[in-house]
């Protein structure tokens, strides 16, 4: 609510060297000299001067719908189909050995640009982080990467491939320069010792879930050879890359990433990509959502899953924003759950931290 006693052509003026301060009361400036109030918040959603007033929402419009034919915020996607069918059932797998501090890897591609915040979350939750930096200047170096990459996986619990845009997202796709140097033999071999043979734990999370995906471990949990019916993620429905925060919902709780999740919880995550959009055979899908791999689903502000832009952000099949594996020990998503903590947002309301960190380092850790 604008100061009634101001012109409002004052307000309009350039007023070189003033601030314009924002106090929860405003008796702490009374009495001040060059001092003025110029408006009061309320919660009503408008701005009033005088006897006029404007609905925020309807001024947003005018900003927006201008330039809606040349550069759209919301696009519609090629299906409406939706489906929800939770999982109640909950991960029995149980590391054979347990850690005090487990290991986290994350692998450093050109490109990548989480792995800080990766990092922070995994030692917040308690565990020991590497990074292993992925150096491709020359041969030698490529060949040095690996056996470091190697060594350390061999000696870790947990990998994380940490969003970003690896190799600029090319050739033809993102996730494909992590899926090449991780289907390297070496490296296969300790990832599947991992999985298969110390009770590991895998998570990616955007570039990460898109080389998860490209290398079949979401949703088979191994290192395989797609086929071309297999499950993907591709270019987003409007054609260009989208930072927002989102709404999801969860879905599952099939996987020891999940142990502090309920069924119907949602979180506002925050998402930073241009190939997000999940899709593939209907039928592949429907095996996904019957076996209870499906994790997270975009909801609209009812919290139901949701085809519509922009709550659906890339236009998802069925809104999947984040899958499990077979087995439950490796998780892929677009979101950036990592990307949570105090003093990173502001006007950004509801729970965040899903806490899909601290069950991965207490699964090893054999806490509850």
């Amino acid at each position: 609510t604008i100061e009634a006693s101001l012109p409002l052509s004052t307000l309009t003026l350039n007023h070189y060297g003033h601030i314009v301060l924002e106090v929860e009361d405003e008796h702490v400036v009374e009495g001040l000299e060059d001092v003025r109030i110029v408006a009061r918040t309320n919660d009503t959603g408008k701005i009033t001067y005088q006897d006029e007033t404007l609905d925020l929402d309807e001024v947003y419009r005018w900003y927006d719908e201008p330039l809606q034919s040349v550069y759209p915020t919301v696009a519609k996607a090629s299906t409406q189909e939706i489906k929800i069918e939770d999982c109640h059932e909950r991960s029995t797998l149980n590391p054979k050995v347990y850690v005090d501090v487990p290991k986290v890897v994350i692998p450093v591609f050109p490109g990548t640009n989480c792995e800080y915040d990766s990092q922070r979350a995994f030692e917040k939750a308690g565990a020991k982080v590497q990074l292993v930096l992925i150096r491709n200047k020359t041969e030698a170096d490529i060949q040095q990467s690996i056996l470091e990459l190697k060594e350390a996986i061999s000696d870790c619990q947990i990998v994380m491939l940490p969003g970003g845009f690896s190799a600029g997202d090319e050739p033809e796709g993102s996730g494909k320069f992590i899926a090449t140097v991780l289907r390297n033999p070496l490296i296969k071999e300790a990832i599947t010792d991992l999985l298969e043979h110390r009770d590991g734990l895998m998570i990616g999370i955007c570039n990460g879930f898109q080389a998860l995906i490209k290398l079949g471990l979401v949703p088979y949990g191994k290192i395989v050879d797609l086929q071309e019916d297999d499950c993907t993620l591709t270019f987003n429905t409007i054609g260009r890359h989208l930072s927002q925060m989102v709404e999801t919902r969860v879905a599952t709780v099939k996987s020891p990433w999940l142990k502090y999740l309920e069924v119907g919880q949602r979180h506002i995550i925050p998402i930073s990509h241009g190939e997000g959009r999940f899709i593939g055979p209907k039928e592949k899908i429907e095996a996904l959502f019957k076996n209870g791999q499906v994790f997270t689903q975009y909801v609209d502000p009812q919290g139901q899953p949701t085809m519509v832009s922009p709550y659906n952000p890339n236009g998802s099949m069925y809104a999947i924003e984040g899958i499990i594996s077979q087995d439950g020990r490796v998780l892929g998503k677009m979101g950036h759950s990592e990307r949570q903590g105090e003093h990173r947002y502001k006007n950004i309301y509801g729970p965040m931290d899903q806490k899909l960190f601290e069950a991965g380092v207490n699964y090893f850790k054999g806490g509850k």
